[in-house]
């Protein structure tokens, strides 16, 4: 008997193939074979007349979504049609989530097998797992499609009903989407959060002590003056920077902090209390989709889109269970596999004395579901397993954070000691506080937020020298300290996949491809591991939160959820859901249609930012992007704001600069003495350039060449200006074939180029000053260090087409080289992860 199995990708190929008997072939469908149309081209000719064509559903007959093959899967359907052909029964090995039923469900619908059909679900491809899951085969589930489905179309109508609104009032090629918006307001709220928020000064004393008689140094900070607490961050409205309660608080400033100093300099020092309390500890649960993005991004910088990424080739290769769950629970196999770990790793007196359960679980977890683990019985150690770099990095976490599961608890012991300072009727109470670890426990594998649990055990001890209530301190040095309020923080991707969670918005695994989206998008910049809100963001949230105000509220956000979730249960009608949120009194539809003509376009394009004192000048969005404008003497004045400025760095005073020098450049800086032409010094949004002429009725552009890095507008004359305007220069005719050399800017900086191959000028040298000699000099340089200068890794030959592929850099990012033909690498995906399963999916992905 033949059968053909079917999973979403190649390397998920490559290894349940080890643990099929004879007789089973296994192919890819490479993800979903079918979706909703992406463009206008995409749809069948006879749907094209419809009114809901563009949307792609049929809004007025049961929501019926038409499904299309893109022209990317053609070649895929044709294979797998062409193996079905000489196959007995059909096994749908597609992953256990909505997502894979609805794949395993497409797959079904498009090949039409007239052979048995089979559902094969595993949650971790194992020996043991996929034998177990070929024996226990079920049908495809229905529910679960529903769910995938509704919400596929709960999203195209979010997005392609709201976002053709926002093209026509703010500017086009703006979105819209379900969970995005929310995503977005969250970043917006928090960055008025900040730009409200007015900074304190307070301050307070740090003492080094010694107990009398002793040498060992400890450090007290001042905590009441006179029985009264001293003010903390806490203390101050975040909008005033002014104490909310300032008679319940000492408020020292830098002279009274001073005086202070001084006064307790000649005080007798003495122990008043002393509270020591022991406490236990128990590790966290294994993660889920959630925790292991957050904490991947705090330990590793790894960003959501990466960490799913990384742990999608872990699952696909066989080391860990699936990767997208919202349950915590551990299997009795897993709780067997980490007590053993534990056993052989630390011993017996690390093992906790009974199994530890985690049944926690989401909103639409399923009971069989379990937490992201080591697949197995037995548990692979991270450094046997053969992996490197990232892959490496990500196994060590899911190993140690699965076996601290089942390690005895940590005892700590928290010693506060609090000092009495007493002089000329001032007593100043100092708290010193003790840390010690009377037990590691799971610490010695695991601790949340460091890579190395050893060093982390010795960071979080702080010994304090044993005291009791009447001891003698002596004063070794004391000074006062400075301290600011400080604003709210910005998100990091784990703390707004946090949020997201906290709030029920969306599902774990939708989180990766959200914060991917808010960015590609140009809603939000990351800077670091915080992510910024743009202008854009500022107006798209402000419209959306006055017009449509459902569409920010994660509150509605999260009921729709769970009505999702019921759909995946089969308690919820789909076709009922869809048509109260779109064609009910209050649907989606109706509001777009009432709320559309009362939306000015000049007025959303405004910014309503939280800022004082902007004498009148307005911020608002264009499609070329910010820009400011103000009415003086009767006109208005416009300028760009630089590409490099964020909401939060707008100021009355910078956006005066701006406009200052927008209202200067009307006057040329001087004239060009060829043409008779004028040289303006302008500033756009990548920065102050130089313009010859002016902008003529036919809107040609004049000649325009941005400023060189290390220049200032305040150093431009006339002569350097004409200078820049020469550029791209001739420097004269190549010695070999005759042909011109010629130095110019662009976006990489300065070059030299001599027939269509280019080379950067280095620092060293000036695009204004270099020679025909040393622009020659640096293009053999090129000649000669061009092979293989570009690429990244050679992986060896592709195992069908026996062709080379190479992992490459170029001007325009990594790409595999795949023989002679060049395919980009997806979004998100690091060159330096890249073997060769993967290029091998992204090569059939590409059809090349």
């Amino acid at each position: 008997m033949k059968s053909l199995v079917i999973v979403e990708s190649p390397t998920k190929t490559k290894t349940i193939k080890k643990y099929l008997p004879k007789g089973y072939t296994v192919d890819s469908s490479m993800g979903h074979i079918r979706d909703l149309p992406s463009s206008a081209k995409e749809i069948p000719a006879k749907y094209k007349k419809e009114s809901w064509s563009n949307l792609g559903i049929n809004v007025d007959d049961r929501f019926d979504p038409l499904y299309v093959i893109p022209s990317s899967k053609k070649k895929v359907v044709t294979k797998l049609k062409k193996l079905l052909k000489d196959a007995d029964e059909l096994i749908l090995a597609t992953d256990e989530d909505r997502e894979g039923e609805a794949i395993s469900w497409h797959l079904k619908e498009i090949l039409k097998p007239k052979i048995p059909v089979k559902r094969m679900a595993f949650r971790e491809i194992t020996k043991e797992a996929v034998q177990n899951a070929l024996e226990n085969t079920r049908d495809i589930d229905m529910n679960l499609v529903h769910a995938q489905e509704t919400r596929r179309i709960l999203d195209r109508l979010a997005g392609y009903t709201v976002s053709p609104l926002l093209w026509k009032k703010i500017s086009p090629g703006l979105s819209a989407g379900r969970v995005q918006s929310v995503a977005v307001e969250f970043l917006v709220e928090r960055e008025r959060e900040r730009m409200k928020f007015k900074s304190a000064t307070y301050y307070d004393l740090k003492a080094k002590l010694h107990k009398a008689g002793e040498n060992d140094e400890f450090e007290a900070d001042l905590t009441h003056l006179n029985e009264k607490r001293l003010a903390s961050g806490k203390d101050f409205d975040e909008n005033t920077g002014k104490l909310k309660k300032p008679k319940s608080v000492v408020l020292l400033d830098e002279d009274k902090a001073s005086d202070l100093v001084d006064d307790l300099k000649n005080a007798s020092w003495s122990v008043i209390n002393v509270d020591v309390k022991t406490q236990k500890r128990n590790p966290a649960p294994p993660f889920i989709t959630s925790t292991i993005q957050q904490e991947a991004n705090r330990k590793f910088g790894f960003s959501a889109r990466d960490t799913m990424s990384v742990a999608q080739k872990l699952y696909e290769k066989g080391f860990i269970t699936y990767m997208r769950t919202d349950s915590t629970r551990l299997s009795g196999q897993a709780i067997g596999a980490a007590r053993d770990a534990v056993t052989e790793e630390y011993g017996e007196d690390y093992l906790f004395e009974r199994v530890r359960n985690y049944n926690k679980k989401g909103k639409g977890a399923q009971e069989a579901h379990e937490a992201i683990r080591p697949a197995g019985s037995r548990f692979v150690k991270p450094e046997k397993a053969g992996l490197s770099g990232r892959e490496f990095k990500l196994y060590d976490l899911i190993w140690k954070r699965t076996i601290a599961t089942q390690m005895a608890e940590a005892e700590l012991e928290f010693t506060n000691v609090t000092i009495r300072a007493t002089n000329n009727g001032t007593d100043a109470d100092f708290r010193a506080g003790g840390k010690k670890i009377l037990f590691p426990g799971y610490f010695r594998a695991y601790v949340e937020g460091s890579d190395d649990p050893e060093a982390a055990l010795e960071n979080q001890e702080n010994f304090l020298p044993a005291m009791n209530e009447g001891d003698s301190t002596e004063l070794d040095d004391l000074n006062f300290v400075s301290h600011e309020t400080k604003p709210p923080a910005r998100f990091t991707e784990a703390t707004l996949v946090k949020e997201l969670e906290k709030r029920g918005v969306g599902r774990p695994s939708t989180y990766a491809s959200i914060i991917s989206t808010i960015q590609d998008r140009g809603y939000a910049k990351s800077e670091g591991k915080t992510l910024i809100p743009t202008f854009t963001a500022f107006a798209v949230s402000t419209l959306l939160e006055k017009h449509f105000p459902d569409l920010v509220d994660s509150d509605f956000t999260s009921s729709l959820e769970n009505k999702l979730d019921a759909v995946a249960e089969g308690t919820q009608d789909p076709v009922k859901y869809l048509e109260d949120y779109y064609n009910g009194e209050n649907g989606l539809k109706s509001k777009v249609d009432t709320q559309e003509d009362k939306i000015d376009p000049q007025e959303a394009k405004l910014l309503d930012l939280p800022l004082d004192n902007l004498d009148g000048i307005q911020v608002a969005v264009g499609r070329f992007g910010p820009y400011a404008k103000v009415q003086r003497n009767g006109e208005e004045v416009t300028t760009s704001l630089p590409n490099d400025m964020d909401p939060s760095d707008i100021t009355s005073e910078k956006l005066e600069e701006l406009i200052k020098l927008s209202e200067e450049e009307d006057e040329p800086i001087g004239e060009d003495p060829e043409s008779g032409q004028p040289v303006f010094l302008l500033s756009g949004r990548y920065g102050p350039y130089v313009q010859l002429g002016e902008v003529t009725d036919d809107n040609k552009k004049p000649k325009r060449v941005s400023l060189l890095k290390d220049m200032k507008p305040e150093d431009v004359d006339l002569d350097l200006a004409l200078q820049l305007l020469e550029l791209p220069r001739k420097l004269g005719e190549h010695p070999e074939d005759g042909k011109v050399v010629k130095a110019g800017v662009g976006r990489y900086g300065p070059y030299v180029v001599h027939d269509g191959k280019f080379k950067s000028i280095p620092k060293s040298d000036s695009v204004l000053d270099i020679e025909l000699d040393r622009a020659v000099e640096l293009l053999k340089q090129k000649k000669k260090s061009n092979r293989g200068s570009n690429e990244i890794k050679d992986l060896g030959k592709h195992p069908d087409t026996d062709k080379q592929v190479r992992v490459m850099t170029g001007r325009y990012g990594p790409y595999i080289k795949h023989g002679k033909k060049n395919i980009s690498l997806p979004k998100g995906e690091a060159p330096e992860d890249v073997d060769m399963d993967k290029a091998v999916e992204i090569i059939e992905a590409k059809g090349k």
